[in-house]
């Protein structure tokens, strides 16, 4: 009977508690601190990840550094050499490099000790670089130069060749073409034209028996040598000058009388803009232009001072 008894109370027991666990619900775990704990767990990753990987390796690094020195050498080297080539003309650097030129061929005796011989070549192939970047940038002026030179300068200390004896102590007549011998006129229907002053022919004919004629243009020789054949066919004008002869300086064409190879005190220079042209203001003889005035006399007016 006990037994029986004791069977039911723990059937009913077995019971109960499965319809309590049947009826409990499970629990629901919060999406907030589902996604909170992600979020963490991915930031605390990609913490890690970004302290643990570097994006630019050190070489990288190191050629982007050597590109930034290499440029602002350049840079700095570019600004040296502008600022020489304003302030300073050719020899002043010459001359004030020579000291940097000469360390980086510095040598020591032969009885020096080997740290003295080490620091010498250390000293030397360290300054190596700046002496030889400065030789080349004198090289460069020096041709760049002389390339201008073939444009401003006249083509020869020495335009005219040598007085022969007989002559010497002759005098020189330097005469201006356009405006003075000559002026030149262009229309639309006919083009260009050259025309002779009044008298030009008399005054090259009577002052060639005195002086050794010279014309000196500003003008390009294909256009001064078919003038003065026509104008001049007894060829009273000795010597022809063209603007290869002329000395180019603030945008005009200056004649230079001290390169025609004769004495400065016996030429005489004759132009119609004598004072704007010259280089030798005291050598210079101003007369009206000519722009085609027909009772224009001003060359027959000069012929008795000229010969006086």
């Amino acid at each position: 009977m006990s037994a029986t008894v004791r069977s039911r109370r723990l059937l009913s027991l077995i019971s109960r508690n499965n319809a309590r666990f049947s009826s409990s619900k499970p629990v629901e775990e919060s999406p907030s601190i589902l996604s909170s704990a992600t979020d963490s767990v991915d930031a605390s990753l990609s913490s890690q990840t970004q302290t643990s990987v570097d994006p630019t390796p050190p070489a990288k690094k190191s050629f982007k550094f050597l590109k930034f020195a290499l440029g602002a050498t350049l840079v700095g080297a570019s600004a040296a050499a502008g600022y020489a080539t304003y302030a300073y003309s050719t020899d002043e650097v010459e001359e004030k490099t020579r000291a940097l030129r000469s360390l980086a061929r510095n040598t020591v005796s032969d009885d020096a000790s080997t740290l003295e011989k080490f620091q010498a070549l250390v000293y030397s192939s360290a300054m190596a670089v700046p002496a030889k970047a400065t030789e080349l940038y004198l090289d460069l002026r020096r041709l760049m130069e002389e390339h201008v030179q073939g444009f401003t300068e006249p083509l020869s200390d020495k335009l005219l060749p040598d007085m022969h004896p007989m002559e010497q102590g002759a005098l020189t007549l330097v005469l201006d073409l356009n405006e003075t011998l000559v002026y030149s006129d262009w229309k639309r229907d006919r083009g260009w034209r050259t025309f002779k002053r009044p008298g030009v022919d008399a005054f090259l004919e009577h002052l060639a028996k005195f002086y050794e004629i010279v014309v000196y243009s500003d003008q390009m020789q294909m256009y001064v040598d078919p003038v003065i054949e026509r104008l001049d066919p007894n060829h009273c004008i000795r010597y022809r000058l063209n603007r290869s002869a002329t000395k180019y300086q603030n945008g005009k064409h200056y004649r230079d009388l001290s390169k025609l190879n004769r004495d400065p005190s016996k030429i005489i220079y004759l132009s119609g803009h004598a004072l704007e042209t010259s280089l030798q203001p005291e050598n210079s003889v101003q007369i009206k232009p000519w722009t085609l005035q027909a009772d224009d006399t001003e060359l027959v007016d000069l012929i008795p001072f000229l010969e006086c």
